[in-house]
C-alpha cells in the first residue's frame, strides 16, 4: 500500500550521468552491433527490434554506449516521446546519438524510479517547452540536464517502481488485447473489400481465371481491361514553396499527399500558400475529384480517396494525382475500393520507383496501365453498396475499439504523473 509521498525536485544532472560512452570511431570496421534508432521506441517506452550492421556499414549515427539500467531520452523529435529503459542488453547494444543516454547515480536514484519519473508528464512538458525548431524539434543534452525531476528516498523510489511496474503490466495487458482485436478488424476490413471487388456478391456464380496472379479468379461475365480506357486524363498538381500553417478561412492552401491517406478525404491536410504567391485555379479540388498520392512510403503509395465535399481554395500538389474518370463506364467509389484492395495495391508497389522506403514514386503510365476487373456499372454500384454497409459495421467497432486503447493510454500516463508526483493518497498493493 502506497501513501502520500513527500518529494524533494533536483536537476536529472545532479542525480545521473548523461551520455557517458561513445563508439570509438578507431572501432573495427567488422564489430557487429544491434542499432537502436527512435523509430525502434513505441510511445508505452518498449524497444521493438534493432537493427544488425557491421561498424563500416552502420550509420553515423550508430554511437551511444548503453548500460543495463540505463534510461534513453530522445533529443530529436522529441514530440515522439522515445523513452526506454535499457534492461540487460547484449555487449553490442548501439543506440542513436539521437538520444541522450541518462545513467542514474544508484546511491541517489532507483534505474526502475528513473524510467518512470523521465515519462512524467511534467517533465516531458518541460522537455517539449526546452525544445527548438518547428518540424524537427530538438533539446541538447545539457538543456536535458537541467529539469528537475521528483526524488523522493531510495527505499520509497524502489516501491514505486515495483508499484507501477505490476499496475502498468495489467494496463499494457489490456492495450495488446485492443491492439490486437484493432488488426483482426482491419484485416478482416480489408479481405472484405479485396473480395466484392474481385470476386463480386454472387458466391456460387461461374468464375474464370483473370491470368494475373495478384487478381485471381473473378467472375466470368467481368471485363478485365487497364485503367487507361476508362480515364479521360490524369493530372498533377503544384507544390510551391508553403508556409508550415494550414490555409485559414478565405485562404489558398496547398493539399499535402496526406490527405489521401485514409478512405476519407481531409482537407485539412494542407499548408498555407504564401500571399506573394498567386494561385492556379486550375489545380483546385472540387467535390466529385478522385485524388492518387504518386509519391510517399511503399504502404501508403498509391492511396485513393474520393472528395465528396470540400472548401474553396485548395490545390493539390505536385505529389497527388487527380483520375479524371469515364463514369458512363467506372464508378469512382468502386474504383477507389479496388485501388485500395490488395489486388489493387500490388502493382503499385511492384512498379514504384526510389532509392528510399520513405519516399517511393509511381508514375502516370504505371497508374493507367494497372489492370482493373470490371464489372457491368449496375453490379459496380451493387459492391459499392455492399461495401459501405459492412465496413460500416467494422468500422463502427474499429471506432470504439481504438477509443478504448486511447483511453487505457491515458490511464496509463495520469497513473504515472499521480504517484512520481506523489498524489496518490492509498492504493491497494
Amino acid at each position: 500500500m502506497i501513501g502520500r509521498i513527500k518529494h524533494e525536485k533536483r536537476k536529472l544532472k545532479y542525480v545521473a550521468s548523461i551520455n557517458d560512452e561513445t563508439l570509438s570511431e578507431e572501432t573495427s570496421p567488422d564489430f557487429e552491433l544491434q542499432y537502436v534508432d527512435i523509430g525502434n521506441v513505441d510511445s508505452a517506452g518498449g524497444i521493438q527490434g534493432a537493427s544488425s550492421y557491421r561498424f563500416q556499414e552502420a550509420p553515423s549515427r550508430a554511437r551511444r554506449i548503453v548500460r543495463d539500467g540505463d534510461v534513453i531520452v530522445s533529443t530529436v523529435r522529441t514530440y515522439l516521446q522515445a523513452i526506454a529503459a535499457i534492461r540487460s542488453p547484449t555487449p553490442n547494444l548501439i543506440v542513436s546519438t539521437g538520444f541522450a543516454v541518462v545513467r542514474p547515480r544508484r546511491n541517489v536514484l532507483a534505474p526502475g524510479f528513473c524510467k518512470y519519473t523521465l515519462r512524467e508528464p511534467g517533465f516531458l512538458a518541460e522537455v517539449a517547452m526546452r525544445s527548438v525548431g518547428v518540424s524537427y524539434p530538438a533539446i541538447n543534452a545539457s538543456e536535458l540536464g537541467d529539469i528537475f525531476i521528483f526524488l523522493p528516498r531510495i527505499s520509497e523510489q524502489n516501491e514505486i517502481s515495483e508499484y507501477l511496474d505490476k499496475e502498468t503490466a495489467r494496463i499494457d495487458q489490456l492495450i495488446g488485447a485492443k491492439e490486437r482485436l484493432v488488426k483482426l478488424l482491419t484485416a478482416k476490413r480489408a479481405e472484405l473489400i479485396t473480395q466484392a471487388v474481385t470476386r463480386g456478391l454472387d458466391r456460387r456464380g461461374p468464375l474464370r481465371d483473370s491470368r494475373l496472379a495478384w487478381i485471381g479468379q473473378i467472375p466470368a461475365h467481368w471485363a478485365l481491361e487497364r485503367l487507361k480506357f476508362h480515364l479521360f486524363g490524369i493530372e498533377q498538381g503544384w507544390s510551391p514553396q508553403c508556409d508550415n500553417n494550414p490555409a485559414g478561412e478565405g485562404e489558398w492552401g496547398v493539399l499535402k499527399a496526406g490527405c489521401v491517406n485514409g478512405w476519407q478525404f481531409d482537407p485539412a491536410e494542407n499548408k498555407r500558400l504564401p500571399e506573394e504567391l498567386e494561385p492556379l485555379p486550375e489545380y483546385e479540388v472540387r467535390a466529385g475529384d478522385l485524388l492518387m498520392s504518386r509519391a510517399n512510403t511503399t504502404e501508403l503509395l498509391g492511396s485513393a480517396a474520393l472528395v465528396r465535399t470540400v472548401r474553396p481554395r485548395l490545390m493539390i500538389c505536385d505529389k497527388l494525382y487527380r483520375l479524371r474518370v469515364n463514369e458512363a463506364r467506372l464508378e469512382k467509389e468502386f474504383l477507389v475500393a479496388f485501388l485500395r484492395s490488395s489486388a489493387g495495391r500490388f502493382e503499385f508497389e511492384r512498379d514504384a520507383t526510389g532509392t528510399s522506403k520513405s519516399m517511393q514514386n509511381i508514375g502516370q503510365d504505371s497508374v493507367s496501365n494497372v489492370w482493373l476487373p470490371i464489372p457491368p456499372v449496375s453490379e459496380q454500384r451493387d459492391i459499392v453498396a455492399h461495401i459501405r454497409s459492412e465496413t460500416g459495421k467494422l468500422d463502427s467497432a474499429l471506432a470504439a475499439t481504438e477509443r478504448s486503447v486511447g483511453l487505457l493510454k491515458e490511464r496509463r500516463v495520469a497513473l504515472i504523473a499521480r504517484v512520481i508526483a506523489g498524489r496518490l493518497v492509498e492504493t491497494q498493493s
